[in-house]
């Protein structure tokens, strides 16, 4: 038992994904454990009944209000900072933690040697990154897991059976908003662009609370060259003494920087004599699928790969090894000499754009729920590779205000209809558009909940559509 929790009166916020394990374990550990949740539905009352069958008493409804004499709340990622319990916590003086800063603390508690973090955030990618590191480093040879905000619970990988040499973490600005201890052995944040300003109240508070997954990092801290936002971070971060910053670029690198030469990937960073020297990774080729954008995430995996020592052939390797999640921009088939592309993640307008920027002709298929982001900005960016649009969606009507803006000579379809068969017409119009060589590219720039209960449900119902169109 952990002496640090025994009989520590210790309030978690929030049942789900984070807090019932946050619960058990510090029930295990001696805490007198008190659950408040907000919510008051089946889920949680079933999720509840579990818990206080071990003895944890559970408040639903009443998320708001502070247990008496609490010393510590734990939090789920999701709570906003805004919310009452909060207000009234630091009024008490009670420290906040989530479920990661639980975890980093707990690190090593068993009498185990913690495992290193290489720790991944940023607007767009973080996921197929982490991904990517994880084969990386297993074709290095290291025990080793993709966890954290990807949705595997970083106090299972913590305290669980398995031991590891190294972690590749995925980290959310809400995570990292409750994880003021955490210390990395190295960092990246891949891209910053506007995304849950509701939750953080302003660009500059999420950029900050991204920026903290650099505090305190011993080797390398990983920065993209193409948004200065990332550098910037870098250079206003606390590190430890002798930590880099190691550029990732889709051009040709400089020193201290990984980059593209002539289809390879190169390392000019963890090199003897890098003002002269640099080392062949992979080939362009080796990445999948091979988009801009997704050779950078390459990149940065690499780097903080090449930061923890793993040799350039396990990055080909792992590369090679790596098979994407589905409905990040997926082909699905070609019909007729007509590509068909389900990058249904690209719930954003930065994902969006990368995804845009991949094909050269395009019949795009999206909308959807804009949450409260505008469109201008991707449209005219994206506007030359615009062979037709099809929209759909709740919040389509802003995504053709922003075309008759920018891009008034497109032909747009718009499909007054926010019912899930709304995909099938929509494929079919996007394949009248289409002539041989385009790509129709699902990239909705938007959320999915007005029509679908998430991405992949979309993305699936397109891949169906398509399939229909071959039949």
């Amino acid at each position: 038992m952990s002496p640090e929790f025994h009989g520590t009166h210790v309030t978690v916020a929030g049942l789900g994904v984070s807090g019932v394990p946050a619960a058990k374990v510090l029930h295990a550990r001696g805490a007198i454990v008190t659950v408040v949740n907000d919510g008051d539905d089946e889920r949680a009352r079933t999720q509840a009944a579990e818990l206080e069958a071990l003895g944890i008493t559970v408040r639903l409804g009443d998320g708001g209000t502070l247990p008496e004499g609490t010393e510590l709340i734990v939090t789920a990622p999701g709570w906003k900072p805004d919310k009452p319990l909060f207000a009234a916590a630091a009024e008490a003086g009670v420290p906040v933690w989530g479920d990661v800063e639980l975890a980093w603390r707990l690190r090593g508690r068993d009498g185990r040697k913690p495992a290193p973090w290489l720790a991944v955030t940023g607007t767009n990618g973080k996921t197929t990154t982490v991904q990517m590191l994880a084969s990386i480093l297993k074709a290095a040879g290291l025990r080793t897991a993709a966890v954290g905000n990807i949705g595997v619970s970083l106090l299972d990988a913590v305290l669980g059976d398995e031991e590891y040499d190294v972690l590749a973490v995925e980290l959310s600005s809400y995570q990292l908003h409750w994880a003021p201890s955490l210390r990395a052995h190295s960092a990246a944040v891949l891209n910053l662009a506007p995304d849950h300003l509701d939750w953080h109240g302003s660009m500059e508070a999420y950029v900050a609370d991204k920026g903290r997954i650099y505090e305190g990092n011993r080797v390398a801290c990983v920065y993209n060259v193409g948004d200065k936002l990332t550098e910037d971070l870098v250079r206003e971060a606390d590190v430890e003494e002798g930590c880099r910053a190691i550029g990732f670029t889709l051009g040709t690198p400089g020193p201290s920087q990984l980059g593209v030469v002539d289809g390879i990937l190169v390392d000019r960073a963890f090199v003897e004599n890098r003002q002269k020297n640099a080392q062949e990774l992979a080939e362009v080729s080796d990445v999948n699928p091979p988009a801009p954008h997704n050779i950078a995430n390459a990149l940065a995996a690499a780097a903080l790969a090449r930061a923890f020592g793993v040799p350039a052939t396990a990055v080909r390797d792992g590369l090679r090894n790596f098979t994407p999640d589905a409905h990040r921009i997926a082909h699905v088939a070609d019909v007729d000499g007509v590509a068909y592309v389900d990058d249904s993640k690209a719930t954003n307008t930065h994902a969006a754009e990368a995804s845009l920027a991949s094909y050269e002709s395009i019949v795009w298929i999206a909308g959807g729920l804009a949450k409260g982001a505008t469109f201008d900005e991707l449209v005219a960016r994206s506007a030359k590779r615009l062979r037709g649009v099809v929209l759909i969606g709740a919040d389509r009507a802003l995504i053709r205000q922003a075309l008759a803006r920018h891009a008034p000579e497109v032909p747009v379809v718009d499909l007054d209809r926010t019912d899930t068969g709304a995909m099938l017409a929509a494929v079919q119009e996007a394949r009248r558009l289409a002539v041989q060589g385009d790509t129709v590219l699902l990239a909705p720039a938007c959320a999915s909940m007005d029509m679908f209960a998430n991405y992949n449900k979309r993305g699936d119902a397109f891949a169906q559509a398509v399939r229909e169109l071959g039949a």
